[in-house]
């Protein structure tokens, strides 16, 4: 049996053709357009349909908030236009001729984890990413917790820093405006240095650039200080960090791992177990191909 791993990024579009055994047989990304989600569903259906097999179903990575109980999407900050209402499962199904089913990004990366990744020896997963925005997922003896509405973990305005930076129509200090990679780009840009990703944030900072350090700082510790509330409220065992920033930048899992353990109890800190994600930009894959193979 053969499913379709689906993951809808605020930059790029992943598609994957995944079997039982959870291997990436054929695969294609193209950049996703923000702001046409006509375009990018085209784009979509022509890959699916193009698949040397048929696949029984498609599981759908989308980031939030979404409608998980209609299969729309809602405001997500990082797709615009009229992709905001967009009742993607049933459109994205109808072009399929499949069933498509849709989760929050962060949560398929979790449960990715969860069943394939550093969290499946675990029973009590956490996953956050670290990239064009920032998400979260919990994944419980691997099952999503989605909380009463679907809208659990969506953790990206949770706000940390009084009258902090903007970010989008993220809430002003909210952990994504500080901690993301478009955040710190667009931080740098604006305290005038010249530089196109967080990547490059980083090279400044370890030249001693001192605006950089501090928007890496920033952004190492405001995250230290999510990761310690979500301690404090869910009693993780693992948690897993993904995304551009966690995995390209050197030393970043393991400076904010260390940061989180001087911010629980005594107690607490031995189980801090902060790592980053084995599975590269994968996971969101993966976890969509995992929950298509759970419901055909």
């Amino acid at each position: 049996m053969y499913t379709a791993g689906i993951d809808i990024g605020g930059t790029n579009t992943r598609i994957a053709l995944i079997n039982d055994l959870y291997e990436i047989v054929e695969r294609l990304q193209f950049p996703t357009d923000v702001n046409n989600p006509q375009a990018t569903l085209q784009k979509i259906q022509d890959t699916v349909q193009g698949f040397s097999v048929a696949i029984a179903g498609a599981g759908l990575s989308c980031p939030g908030p979404l409608d998980l109980k209609q299969g729309i999407i809602l405001d997500t900050p990082n797709l615009k236009g009229g992709w905001h209402g967009l009742a993607v499962s049933r459109e994205l199904g109808a072009r399929l001729q499949v069933p498509v089913f849709l989760e929050n990004d962060a949560n398929l990366a979790c449960l990715a984890e969860a069943v394939l990744g550093q969290g499946k020896e675990y029973s009590y997963v956490q996953f956050l990413t670290i990239s064009t925005g920032l998400g979260s997922g919990l994944v419980i003896d691997k099952k999503i917790y989605q909380g009463a509405h679907g809208f659990a973990h969506e953790i990206a305005n949770i706000p940390l820093w009084r009258n902090g930076p903007h970010h989008g129509s993220i809430y002003p200090g909210g952990v994504e405006a500080i901690c993301s990679g478009t955040a710190i780009t667009t931080r740098a840009r604006e305290a005038g240095l010249d530089v196109e990703h967080a990547g490059d944030v980083y090279t400044l900072a370890c030249s001693q650039n001192q605006t950089a350090i501090d928007i890496m700082e920033d952004a190492k510790e405001y995250l230290a200080n999510t990761i310690a509330i979500i301690y404090a409220f869910v009693d993780p065992e693992i948690v897993i960090l993904g995304g551009s920033v966690a995995i390209k930048i050197p030393g970043f899992v393991e400076d904010v791992e260390q940061r989180v353990k001087t911010k629980v109890y005594p107690n607490v800190r031995p189980l801090v177990k902060v790592v980053k994600t084995n599975l590269s930009e994968d996971s969101g894959l993966l976890g969509a191909a995992c929950l298509a193979f759970l419901q055909v």
